[in-house]
């Protein structure tokens, strides 16, 4: 699909970007990778890793800044929406500057793609824009909304869809990397005993997105199936001689993580390795094509980390951190 193609990241230059931009020269052979972000020294950390690949360039810019963007997007023919401000505390102490980010950068891009005649766009969500309880949770329902609507302005000449997951194992300001620090001075602590995760890797998630390319017609939501774990087993699978001290969940923080909420349940379908949440505008979630072949779930179904039926044992998670330590919180 992306062979000999243009492919644009916004915020490329993060741990998703890190991990696409490689396995996608491997598996494609697009014709160009562009790194759109504002960070210039990451951007000269990154160029360093494909110095000689002509395939991959860099741009400096913000999503803020229309006109610059309109200006990336020349002669691109698919965009992988990943730039976001993501802190859960920074968006709270800085609600203009995150939603300047999340969602007048998400209008911006729709406008530029449909006016620069890009193909399709995927965009990055999380976990915390079903059902938010914080600020930055409310911005992504926010983008999420706006990419999904932006189907109707493009009038068939850009798709736009989303995908869903949660914490990636072992990236930056993750919990992994932040108990192996920790674990150093013997204690580790757990804001709630009774806290679940979703465990997902950085190989799955662009997996997920190539998927929502190659299947996408434009407003669905994707959010694969992955395993959960109870935070005490992570911590466990760090350090078990570790003395695990509960400190009292933080402000904005759940107990359990839920990609998919009750009131999305008349609208999700359920495939073998994942669900789709199609679009309540339009009537476009009853189109065939969209659906192809999935089976609506159980009406009040939620997929919440807690109620999973998958889960990871703390063996399972000890052998991925032996296999990863080297790249664990380096991108």
């Amino acid at each position: 699909m992306f062979s000999d193609k243009t492919i644009l990241v916004t915020g490329g230059t993060g741990s998703f970007g890190n991990t696409f931009v490689p396995m996608t020269l491997e598996k494609y052979n697009p014709k160009k990778i562009i790194i759109y972000s504002r960070d210039e020294m990451k951007q000269w950390n990154m160029a360093k890793k494909f110095q000689g690949d002509n395939r991959v360039r860099f741009f400096i810019g913000d999503v803020r800044d229309k006109d610059r963007i309109y200006r990336a997007l020349t002669d691109v023919d698919y965009v992988v929406h990943a730039a976001a401000t993501k802190i859960v505390p920074t968006a709270e102490y800085n609600p203009f500057e995150c939603i300047k980010t999340n969602v007048l950068g998400a209008m911006n891009l729709i406008d530029a793609c449909i006016d620069k005649g890009v193909k399709k766009l995927v965009a990055l969500s999380t976990d915390k824009a079903s059902s938010p309880v914080n600020l930055y949770g409310a911005t992504k329902l926010c983008s999420d909304k706006i990419f999904i609507a932006g189907n109707s302005y493009s009038v068939g000449k850009t798709n736009f869809s989303v995908v869903r997951y949660g914490n990636v194992m072992g990236s930056r300001g993750s919990v992994i990397p932040y108990f192996l620090e920790t674990a150093k001075s013997g204690k580790l602590t757990i804001t709630d005993k009774r806290m679940t995760r979703f465990m997902i890797t950085l190989e799955q998630g662009v997996e997920l997105v190539w998927h929502a390319f190659e299947d996408m017609e434009g407003g669905e939501i994707y959010v694969k199936k992955i395993p959960s774990m109870n935070i005490c087993d992570i911590a466990t699978a760090v350090d078990e001689k570790a003395e695990q001290v509960e400190i009292g969940i933080r402000p904005g923080e759940k107990l359990h993580e839920q990609m998919i909420g009750p009131e999305d349940a008349h609208y999700t379908y359920e495939y073998e390795d994942h669900y789709k949440i199609l679009p309540q505008i339009c009537e476009w979630g009853t189109i065939d094509s969209m659906i192809k072949g999935g089976v609506r779930v159980p009406e009040g179904f939620s997929y919440t980390s807690d109620n999973n039926k998958e889960w990871m044992s703390i063996q399972q998670l000890r052998e991925w951190i032996d296999h990863n330590k080297s790249k664990i919180g380096s991108i």
